[in-house]
């Protein structure tokens, strides 16, 4: 998922607008995610959470149809996970396929907007955001989504971060144009920090974790998505761009790519 700087306006659209049946979440639909990110990322991540209480509750925020909820819920035995996302055929996908895997009892979904999520603060123990905090943005999420942590809770989430310094002239355009907010992992962490988090632990994503269940299928579905949205000029741009940024990360996919990072809730001091 993405979005794209309007070159005549020159501003940022962003292209989840949070509208029911809008087009940008049919051109994403179909696919396993609707981000980069593999069950393999999600697990390690989770196992370097410490110390989680039985019956521990995580709130999984843009979650889209669930591939990560549900690998958290076949991992984490006694959790409850409360799945949000703002299009609710996607919060569906996520039910049925839970309800196959005997984990519907795990998982419940709320449909709400990721920058107004209807919670108590101090609600849970691990908020988790694969691939989507972008949309409401790194600092503006970190702050807003802490009150719905408790004491000492914790957060995983992944963001795209430059992997070098060194960057090609495609590369730098393109994000430029798409995410200029884009940092190293370092600069991350300590935006992090700042923002009341200890980092326990990141990682780099692998390669294969944008192509195995997220580009592979997009790639396929975008011929199609041409064709039934013929003649809707934004939609095209989407379409374009989507197939421009795979073919820049298909060359450069050793100077950026998402991180997943493990943070504390710095706890009040005493």
């Amino acid at each position: 998922m993405c979005f794209v700087r309007d070159q005549k306006k020159h501003k940022l659209l962003f292209l989840f607008t949070g509208m029911e049946g809008s087009f940008i979440f049919e051109i994403f639909d179909g696919l396993p995610r609707q981000g980069p990110g593999s069950n393999e990322c999600t697990e390690k991540a989770f196992c370097m959470i410490p110390d989680l209480p039985p019956g521990a509750r995580i709130l999984d925020i843009g979650c889209g149809v669930g591939m990560q909820t549900i690998h958290l819920a076949s991992i984490c035995d006694s959790c409850q996970i409360t799945a949000t996302d703002i299009y609710q055929p996607y919060l569906d996908k996520l039910m049925e396929k839970s309800a196959e895997k005997g984990l519907d009892d795990k998982i419940f979904t709320v449909r709400a907007s990721m920058d107004d999520l209807p919670f108590k603060e101090g609600e849970f123990d691990v908020i988790w955001c694969e691939g989507a905090i972008f949309v409401i943005g790194l600092e503006k999420g970190l702050d807003y989504w802490k009150s719905f942590l408790k004491e000492g809770g914790f957060m995983a989430l992944t963001e795209a971060t430059w992997f070098t310094d060194t960057l090609s002239e495609e590369a730098l355009q393109l994000w430029q144009g798409s995410y200029p907010d884009i940092k190293t992992i370092h600069e991350t962490e300590k935006l992090m920090e700042a923002s009341g988090y200890r980092v326990i632990s990141s990682f780099k994503l692998p390669a294969s974790a944008w192509w195995d269940d997220y580009y592979d299928h997009f790639e396929r579905m975008l011929s199609s998505a041409e064709t039934k949205f013929k003649g809707n000029a934004d939609a095209q741009m989407v379409i374009e761009f989507s197939r421009k940024e795979m073919e820049v990360f298909r060359e450069h996919s050793d100077e950026y790519g998402y991180a997943f990072f493990v943070l504390q809730k710095n706890t009040k001091p005493q």
